[in-house]
């Protein structure tokens, strides 16, 4: 898929800003109609569709059982700041208990954040409500991880594709939605004649496809896909992710593509960031994430994958990390990343390192000029998958 590049106009940006971002053109509407509409207006290709401003999520520890008092939070999300660009696919990878999955729960407005601002087309669907909200939720689908447990097994497959025209009944009229569920079942290769079977009836694979058409029935825009093909063999998997890069050109979507497996997200996408306990750790396209990391954590992730090429595997790095992911309870002060890294100095517990181009690399053409929060960013030579 061909690179999407950003515009580099200069931003005026607070102190604490994380500059990886561009400027958010935000759209004042008085009423519910307005801010319908502004949802409603196209974007251009290439333009930012959803900005990710300062994201939090944090949940509140408590004791006592007739008196609750809040005792801390799992800060779950901590901070978290990125651009979605109409038609493009962004991977987002992680360990487990980074904080992958809640951020898309916070894009789907099925968590509410604690803090932060998540614009859509200039509107902040963390303060919408009624109409405008329903007009973000068609808009913005999701595909979820376990296609064994994300559909109905009391409904049959026709009832659980229709299902969104019910609650969106201008997207399809009543008459035409057994014929619209029977399309879309084509269009993601399955027998239009499977409308009547129940999950049950259905292999993985073939699940997770009945939950994409969930998903493209009300013609988004945006698909938030949270592992969608974890579950699944790996002859599958690469199924489902070519259908899901044949529907992006086709239904002309913008993906954010949550996962675990890291080749899978570089063939999928045009750039990556990388999560580490609620936070970022290092964004960029898919070749600067992959062949040119600067971030230590990003380094050990990638020396961890596995190469097929027995005389490259004797020649690769492996880097060990040593000790515990910390609690997100109780996260180290400064730089999340210190308690493990092999680079940590005194002024990593001291200093939270912004989401930023390093500054050995700014103004270059260097690959490896791209953002990471890290106060000692380069590059490392290792063997890449």
């Amino acid at each position: 898929m061909a690179e999407l590049k950003k515009d580099d106009k200069a931003v005026d940006q607070p102190a604490d800003a994380t500059p990886n971002t561009t400027e958010v053109e935000k759209v004042d509407a008085a009423t519910a109609e307005e801010a319908v509409a502004a949802i409603e207006a196209p974007v251009e290709r290439g333009e930012p569709i959803l900005q990710v401003r300062n994201l939090v999520k944090h949940f509140p520890l408590t004791q006592g059982i007739l008196f609750k008092k809040q005792v801390g939070a799992v800060k779950a999300v901590d901070g978290v700041s990125f651009d979605l660009y109409q038609g493009e696919t962004l991977g987002i990878v992680g360990e487990s208990g980074c904080g992958k999955s809640t951020v898309a729960k916070l894009l789907m407005t099925l968590e509410r954040a604690t803090a932060g601002e998540v614009f859509y087309k200039g509107q902040d669907i963390t303060k919408l409500s009624g109409r405008a909200l329903k007009a973000v939720r068609r808009n913005i689908q999701m595909v979820f991880q376990d296609p064994y447990t994300s559909l109905n097994p009391r409904m049959t497959v026709g009832d659980i594709i229709g299902e969104p025209f019910e609650i969106h009944p201008e997207v399809a009229p009543k008459g035409d939605r057994r014929r619209k569920v029977q399309d879309l079942l084509d269009v993601v290769g399955l027998n239009p004649e499977y409308i009547n079977r129940y999950p049950h009836q259905f292999s993985g694979g073939q699940r997770q496809r009945i939950g994409i058409a969930r998903g493209l029935a009300l013609n988004p825009e945006i698909i938030i896909c949270d592992e969608p093909v974890s579950a699944l063999d790996v002859s599958v998997q690469a199924q489902v992710v070519n259908l899901m890069e044949k529907l992006q050109d086709e239904f002309n979507l913008s993906y954010i593509f949550i996962a675990h497996d890291l080749s899978i997200v570089r063939h999928i996408s045009d750039r990556v960031g990388v999560m580490y306990l609620g936070k970022m750790a290092e964004i960029g396209t898919d070749s600067e994430i992959y062949d040119h990391p600067t971030h230590p954590y990003t380094q050990a992730l990638l020396s961890a994958v596995p190469v097929p090429d027995p005389d490259a595997r004797d020649r690769r790095e492996r880097i060990i990390l040593t000790g515990d992911v910390p609690s997100p309870a109780n996260p180290p002060s400064g730089c999340r990343f210190r308690t493990r890294c092999w680079k940590a100095q005194p002024k990593c517990a001291e200093e939270m390192p912004l989401l930023a181009v390093p500054e050995r690399f700014k103004g270059s053409d260097s690959p490896a000029a791209h953002e990471s929060a890290c106060h000692f960013a380069e590059e490392k030579d290792v063997v890449h998958a």
